[in-house]
């Protein structure tokens, strides 16, 4: 892919969040337990909640995943946090309470970080001192 617009690096942000969620939780290692697992009877599963189903996500998501992780270390932090949080599915108001933003300054944020991080996949320059809009701006003209 040589050519990265904003839409297409919000979508694979979304992805490597959903593969981050797909990911087994890390065991502690040295630990495990000499008990038999315990077999329910059907009077037993009555009130249970199922487990939920887990499907591992493939290699090749996870090896498109730690690319996209990188892909933030150009932002301030407050812009990769809302790229992140709204990669990761989260509403608006849960975003401007944890950044302490309003919501059409935090949407500027999240536009100006998917639209550096477009630029900088692209390999294209542009001026660290230009205001956010011209910024969002020549991405969209990219």
């Amino acid at each position: 892919m040589t050519d990265w617009t904003p839409d297409l690096v919000e979508e694979r942000l979304a992805e490597a969040a959903f593969v981050l969620k797909r990911l087994p939780e890390p065991r502690r290692q040295g630990y495990f337990s000499t008990w038999p697992e315990m077999v329910y009877s059907f009077a037993d599963k009555v009130g249970q909640e199922p487990r939920p189903m887990r499907v591992l996500p493939s290699p090749l998501a996870i090896s498109r995943m730690e690319e996209t992780l990188t892909w933030t270390a150009c932002l301030e932090p407050i812009d990769g946090k809302i790229v992140w949080m709204k990669a990761h599915g989260e509403r608006w108001k849960e975003i401007c309470w944890a950044v302490g933003l309003q919501r059409s300054a935090a949407h500027q944020h999240w536009q100006f970080g998917i639209s550096v991080i477009a630029l900088t996949l692209n390999r294209r320059r542009f001026n660290r001192n230009m205001s956010k809009r011209r910024v969002i701006e020549l991405a969209a003209g990219a």
